[in-house]
């Protein structure tokens, strides 16, 4: 299968290519209020995002998981990314985007786009993502893109910036 390039009416989801580096670094990856919830620190160089970059593209090559760089319509500059990663009869998801572009519904337009090509894989049945319960607008951006909510995963996930104990995440999902 051919990587599949996503558009919706302000965006352009497409591959991420080695390139991409340095506007990840600069507009994400180092700022701490963007890495808050992730499951990963900041980034503390270009050459720490590269390396993050390639195991993004070697996961893409071997077909593990389907990563687009999120740009606007017209510019293709990076500015987050969205991840698919399906497994058998269900795949989950995981998103990011600068905070430059928090605020403008952007990233409930890209979630939307890779649900709905989620659907069109043969097998997949369930499309689920989690975060953690104090990021409120991660759970409004699940709720805007039609996903339910179906409960806490108690002490699920360890999000470094905020404690290096597991954290209790709120769950989502859409089902066909």
């Amino acid at each position: 299968m051919e990587f599949p390039t996503l558009e919706t009416p302000r965006l352009v989801l497409r591959r991420p290519r080695p390139d991409d580096a340095e506007a990840v670094f600069f507009g994400y990856a180092r700022d701490a209020e963007v890495c808050r919830y992730m499951t990963w620190r900041p980034n503390e160089s270009v050459v720490q995002t590269e390396g993050f970059m390639h195991n993004i593209l070697a996961r893409v090559d071997e077909g593990k998981s389907f990563t687009w760089a999120i740009t606007q319509r017209g510019d293709d500059t990076l500015i987050g990314m969205i991840e698919l990663r399906p497994d058998g009869h269900k795949a989950d998801f995981g998103y990011v985007l600068a905070r430059a572009f928090w605020g403008r519904s952007l990233m409930t337009e890209a979630l939307l786009a890779v649900l709905d090509f989620a659907f069109t894989l043969p097998g997949i049945y369930r499309v689920w993502g989690v975060c953690d319960v104090d990021n409120i607008a991660s759970a409004r951006v699940m709720e805007k893109s039609g996903l339910t909510y179906e409960g806490t995963l108690r002490r699920d996930t360890i999000h470094p910036n905020i404690s290096d104990e597991p954290r209790d995440v709120r769950c989502y999902a859409r089902v066909r």
